[in-house]
Formats: structure tokens, sequence, C-alpha cells
């Protein structure tokens, strides 16, 4: 995902201006270093459930003040530095957009993200 694109052609929709006051944007990167243990990490195979992450998106996407919900996850053997998870949660002021981003992010990574770390 091309942030800097994706956040114009969003600005582009329909309704955008009347409907977003903040869009909090998520840029999950591999580490090169296991949460678990800090083992240094050589990559990290990713298995994105992706219909599993449209339904996240789409129902989190009837939250009061949510305007979009977009997600992307790229797939395969992951280095350390590369792009893993896009999220980006458009909606009409903090107290919405905060909370949802929030637990969007716990379950896309927890119901539609697969990895598996491949230690050095």
């Amino acid at each position: 995902m091309d942030i800097t694109k994706t956040l114009a052609e969003l600005k582009q929709e329909p309704g955008f201006t009347e409907h977003v006051g903040m869009m909090l944007v998520h840029n999950g990167v591999v580490r090169a270093w296991s949460r678990m243990d800090h083992a240094a990490v050589r990559s990290v195979r990713v298995r994105p459930d992706r219909e599993r992450m449209r339904d996240i998106c789409r129902e989190m996407e009837q939250r009061p003040g949510i305007f979009r919900i977009l997600a992307e996850a790229n797939e395969g053997e992951l280095k350390p530095g590369d792009d893993l998870l896009f999220l980006v949660v458009a909606g009409d002021i903090r107290e919405n957009v905060k909370s949802t981003f929030a637990e969007l992010l716990d379950r896309i990574k927890s119901e539609a993200v697969i990895k598996q770390e491949m230690l050095a």
C-alpha cells in the first residue's frame, strides 16, 4: 500500500469532508528481534486471511463515526524492515477513531494474519 496515494484517494471519496476529522495509520514492519525473547529474526513468513480482514473491516465500519477502514497485509517471506501490515481508520472524532483503531489492530493481528518467525 502506498500510504500517500491511499490517503489522497480516500480524501476524494464522496462524503469524506462531511464525515472525517481524523485518520489513523498503522505501518507495521518486520522487527529484527522476536517479541518473545528478543532472539535475532532472519525473516518472517506471513500468511494473511484477506477475506477475514475484509470482514473485520466491514464490521467495524458500522461503528458510530467511522467512515472507512482499509487493511492490507503483505504475504510471503519478509525480512526485517519490510512492510508487513497497513491499516487506515478514517472517522469523525478522536474518541471514535482511536478506540476502533486499537481494536482493529488487535483483531487483524489475532484473527487474520499468521506469522512464523525464522530465527537467525
